[in-house]
């Protein structure tokens, strides 16, 4: 069955939303690693972008909801700064202790989705976190080392992971509420899911996790 305007307006919407979370995370690591004059400019925007996609989930979910993915996710870019600062000093048990900070807070992040939405399973999104997380160390690694062919690939998979993400919650909010996303008000069958469960991505993600 096509998708209907109201599926592509949902998955468009958090495609964007979370193609800027890549962009704007690039964007700082390109200018925290050069020491440029933008970085608190690109941080300041990555740090909106985090409410821009909690509010994505009030509608469905409510405000409160909404804060609280806000806040994690802001969580998790003021300790990649942090793992960025200690990596460029090439503090080595700092950088653990902040990469450690990094994998609780996905795991945090997880839970309040997974909590919300039952297409949403933990262990998957974890895994989609996880390997996120490892995509952008493996970037900040290869600009910090000046591996410039390494930091194009990390890019690319960062880039094409991030979609998946985004894809993995369209597909969980159509399927948890599919009233709101049928054809001419017609609700979908119950039978016939109008978007692949969480379960599809979890194989491609690990695509990506060569060298955990």
């Amino acid at each position: 069955m096509a998708p209907t305007d109201a599926q592509c307006a949902l998955r468009t919407g958090l495609r964007k939303l979370w193609a800027d979370h890549a962009i704007w995370t690039r964007q700082y690591i390109v200018a925290f690693v050069g020491g440029g004059a933008d970085a608190g400019a690109g941080a300041a925007r990555l740090l909106q972008n985090q409410e821009h996609i909690g509010a994505a989930i009030v509608p469905f979910y409510g405000q409160a909801a909404g804060d609280a993915l806000a806040g994690l996710l802001k969580q998790h870019i003021l300790i990649a700064v942090d793992l960025l600062t200690a990596a460029k000093a090439g503090n080595d048990p700092e950088f653990q202790t902040q990469d450690q900070r990094w994998s609780r807070n996905a795991e945090e992040i997880a839970t309040l989705l997974s909590g919300a939405n039952p297409f949403w399973p933990k262990a998957d999104v974890v895994d989609l976190l996880n390997v996120h997380l490892k995509l952008t160390k493996d970037e900040a690694v290869a600009r910090l080392g000046a591996n410039w062919e390494a930091d194009v690939v990390a890019w690319d998979d960062i880039f094409t992971e991030i979609l998946t993400v985004a894809d993995t919650l369209a597909d969980g909010i159509i399927r948890q509420f599919p009233e709101r996303f049928a054809t001419n008000g017609a609700h979908a069958s119950a039978a016939e899911p109008v978007a692949a469960p969480v379960a599809a991505h979890r194989g491609f993600a690990r695509i990506f996790g060569r060298g955990r």
